[in-house]
């Protein structure tokens, strides 16, 4: 599913269909290159994508157990594709917007195969003390609350790509 999900982010890239991805949420989003400099596309199950509606069952497949043996309450979801090229990143920040404390989990999928140390793009988890480097590999995907981590993507010196999204309670 993985390198199904990497050709069709690729494709999307290659149709121009990305767009800049801001901070913040649709009531109060900005822009600002020297913050966050990786492109997006939303998912969305109108798109009808065959190899998206596989990652949806996936992620509801997983709410349900989520809810069912931690009791947390999921209700929904939004997720979309990110692409950093040589030289973007994303500066330090926390997955948790005042205005919409709804947002309970951050899930980041990672797309990229054969990933080197030399890429770089890894995902920095700032702790009191011990900061965790997570490498963006294929196949591997990080949970973590969203109003608890704070945490950055380090610059990126190739292709980084993922899915991100978060899992949300009304």
């Amino acid at each position: 599913m993985a390198n199904s999900l990497k050709q069709n982010l690729l494709a999307l890239n290659q149709q121009s269909l990305l767009i800049e991805a801001g901070t913040g949420n649709s009531e109060s989003i900005s822009y600002d290159s020297a913050v966050r400099s990786d492109s997006i596309y939303w998912l969305d199950k109108k798109h009808n994508n065959a190899f998206e509606n596989e990652f949806f069952a996936q992620i509801e497949a997983f709410i349900i157990y989520l809810n069912q043996s931690c009791y947390v309450g999921i209700t929904g979801y939004k997720f979309h594709y990110s692409l950093y090229e040589s030289g973007d990143f994303y500066l330090k920040y926390l997955n948790q917007f005042k205005n919409i404390p709804s947002i309970k989990y951050s899930i980041i999928s990672y797309l990229k195969s054969n990933w080197q140390e030399s890429d770089g793009g890894e995902l920095l988890i700032h702790q009191l003390n011990n900061n965790q480097k997570i490498v963006p590999t294929q196949g591997k995907t990080v949970l973590f609350k969203s109003d608890e981590l704070v945490h950055e993507v380090l610059v990126n010196q190739n292709t980084r790509m993922s899915i991100t999204g978060w899992l949300k309670s009304d």
